[in-house]
């Protein structure tokens, strides 16, 4: 007995060096030596314990520890970590100064603006598509945003997913003088696809279900998957359709290559955040209704009311009259004034990404219309951006 208890009171030094060190990457002060060392230590210390089952535990230590807290832990840091990238037009990328810009970004920008009051107080941290999920799990960041999709063990295992923000769907692009015209035309071909992706794992399905016999070349980057393709290391290159016709605009020669027209999965895109913080959980999905209602009102950058319009939900929405519970979230009754201000409405976003301002994907009659611009009996076909009322 008096074993056990030995091991698991070692079980519970090593677990909280490793919550430590998940503490310390949401806004601690440790440096990487010395959790390191900690975390070393704990190990040593562990009774023939492996690493992953002390890491398991650390993690739901941390999990424990930051329940409630990540809000006062953003404050007091004083910028929002957001896990994203920056190698694909329209989403994240860099621009002609260097700085990076898209979808996702400014999402990350309306999230810092509603809790810190400034769209630049953010940090970006470039990850793969492969380290989305262990990111986003060990809470190091406070928000993953970085083209993800919604999926059930995803919502289960990586995190919460705050709301659909872009409806996306898989589809291929060959090369224009390879005559093929359709996907079920690529038997036994070869495709390029990203690995440990949603993407990787439909080709697969697709493949299997139409006894095509593709042969699937996977790479960790997507740059190292378009850059194959581009040099005729495979026949095809599959991903999300809006991202083929983003990357489509950096090849050398972009109108040598045309984006098949089937579209074989759906693919929700949107932010996701850490288990464990309800508060910051509902943060970031008022936030992301924010800028879908502020264009459902006709409320731009440029017409943010600062007294009240008699009109109730506009009024509410920015605080002049009524509240839809921002103060109960921790947030500023007039949070919507600053966020619509400093980056835009969910519609002004989009143009300058996503429409004519950036990579052009059309929108109107769209699956990533506003639910009111389309009738309810028009809302398979588009219409479909919606989020929870604001009352």
């Amino acid at each position: 007995m008096e074993i056990l208890r030995r091991n698991m009171r070692i079980l519970l030094v090593a677990a909280v060096a490793m919550a430590v060190l998940l503490a310390a990457a949401c806004g601690g002060g440790f440096t990487q030596e010395e959790v390191d060392a900690a975390v070393a230590e704990a190990l040593a210390e562990g009774g023939g314990m492996s690493e992953a089952d002390v890491e398991a535990r650390a993690r739901e230590m941390a999990a424990e520890m930051a329940s409630g807290n990540r809000l006062q832990t953003v404050k007091d840091r004083g910028k929002v970590i957001c896990a994203s990238r920056n190698d694909v037009p329209g989403y994240g990328y860099l621009d002609s100064a260097g700085n990076n810009v898209g979808f996702d970004i400014d999402l990350c920008r309306a999230l810092a603006t509603a809790v810190l009051g400034d769209p630049n107080a953010i940090e970006i941290r470039l990850i793969t598509a492969a380290e989305r999920g262990p990111t986003i799990q060990s809470g190091e960041v406070d928000m993953l945003v970085r083209t993800v999709t919604w999926t059930t063990s995803r919502d289960s295992q990586w995190g919460n997913y705050a709301q659909t923000m872009f409806y996306d769907g898989q589809g291929f692009m060959v090369r224009k003088d390879s005559g093929v015209q359709s996907a079920l035309e690529l038997q036994n071909a070869s495709v390029c696809v990203t690995q440990g992706t949603t993407t990787e794992l439909n080709l697969q399905d697709f493949s299997t279900q139409n006894n095509l016999g593709i042969d699937v070349l996977t790479f960790e980057d997507t740059d190292l998957v378009l850059a194959s393709y581009e040099e005729g290391q495979c026949d095809s290159f599959t991903n999300d359709r809006s991202q083929l016709a983003a990357l489509r605009t950096g090849l050398n020669n972009p109108a040598d290559h045309v984006i098949l027209p089937e579209t074989i999965s759906e693919e929700p895109l949107g932010p996701v955040v850490p288990h464990g913080d309800d508060q910051w959980f509902d943060i970031v999905k008022a936030v992301m209704a924010m800028l879908i209602y502020a264009e459902a009102y006709g409320v731009t950058a440029d017409s943010v009311p600062a007294a009240a319009t008699d009109e109730t939900k506009i009024d509410r929405l920015f605080g002049l009259s009524g509240d839809f519970g921002q103060e109960s979230l921790g947030l500023s009754k007039t949070v919507a004034q600053d966020v619509i201000k400093a980056v835009g409405n969910y519609g002004e976003i989009y143009a300058r990404n996503l429409g004519p301002g950036g990579i052009d994907l059309p929108r109107e009659n769209g699956r990533n219309a506003l639910w009111a611009d389309a009738p309810c009996g028009d809302c398979p076909k588009g219409g479909q951006i919606y989020a929870a009322p604001l009352r």
